[in-house]
């Protein structure tokens, strides 16, 4: 194990000032500054100093895609994922969410799936857009901000427990820009 390297003069300096703006608990010493840095020996004049050649910094690699968002729940049978892809589901109740800002569709979200819960609904289709990458501090300044954090909202919402799946929807409901929400029965 190497022994400690020490302080530079600049860090000398640092810890000297630092040091001298700390009043010390009752009963405890105020603290020293440690050894500073052992001197190195100037290189031999024999073997100049070459500089390292230039090289180009080095690429970051972008970070790989996020893994797709799983179902909240996956409580369906065989039967209703037939369904859904023959397009034979009706839904009780579409909310649209366009034209809204974060604030509003949260807020309508939310009293739809109260008001579907109220008529026993089993199917909520929600329009919500298409889903697009979104900065997390985005405030609806971009397209498919209320898309992607939808399924955020729905796990940590009220309604996390009632939701039994997540699914897109078919073509004839909006596809790629539409989510079912299947809602468990009530026991």
């Amino acid at each position: 194990m190497k022994p400690p390297r020490g302080l530079t003069a600049g860090e000398q300096t640092a810890w000297a000032h630092l040091a001298g703006s700390v009043t010390p608990l009752p009963g405890r010493k105020a603290p020293v500054a440690p050894k500073p840095a052992p001197k190195t020996p100037p290189a031999p004049a024999s073997s100049p100093v070459r500089p390292a050649p230039a090289r180009p910094p080095a690429r970051i690699p972008a970070p790989p895609p996020p893994p797709p968002r799983a179902p909240l729940a996956s409580d369906l049978d065989s039967h209703w994922d037939r369904r859904m892809k023959g397009g034979r589901i009706v839904p009780d109740l579409t909310l649209d969410l366009h034209g809204h800002t974060l604030d509003t569709a949260y807020d309508r979200i939310m009293a739809g799936l109260d008001q579907a819960r109220a008529m026993d609904a089993r199917v909520v289709l929600v329009i919500a857009g298409r889903e697009r990458p979104v900065d997390p501090a985005d405030r609806m300044e971009r397209r498919g901000a209320i898309r992607a954090k939808l399924l955020d909202w729905l796990a940590a919402s009220r309604h996390a427990g009632t939701i039994g799946a997540v699914r897109k929807a078919h073509i004839r409901h909006g596809g790629e820009g539409a989510l079912y929400l299947i809602l468990k029965r009530r026991g």
